[in-house]
């Protein structure tokens, strides 16, 4: 997956707005691993996934539906917020092993 910025969070977050809050982490972790097939897929042929994009969190979550763009004071939508940027957290955590 290609480096994350906050719009990235944010596509990713509105995509969660929608999901249950039981299965938030395990969307988030699926729409990481088809940002990580989307980039080596770009990186292998040159082109963008014809259905994932190019790599980034943001054009994997533009697959999937996704929210209006919600208050930032939202509640629901600040948990979700906190959803992604703890998996990137996890996730930049391991990869520096």
């Amino acid at each position: 997956m290609r480096h994350a910025g906050l719009a990235d969070i944010e596509a990713a977050a509105r995509v969660l707005r929608l999901v249950a809050p039981a299965a938030r982490h395990q969307v988030i972790a699926q729409l990481c691993d088809a940002a990580d097939l989307a980039d080596k897929y770009r990186k292998r042929l040159g082109r963008a996934h014809p259905v994932l994009g190019h790599g980034t969190l943001m054009s994997a979550a533009y697959c999937l539906p996704m929210a209006s763009r919600p208050s930032a004071t939202d509640p629901a939508y600040l948990a979700c917020l906190q959803v992604v940027t703890g998996h990137l957290e996890r996730r930049a955590i391991h990869h520096r092993r």
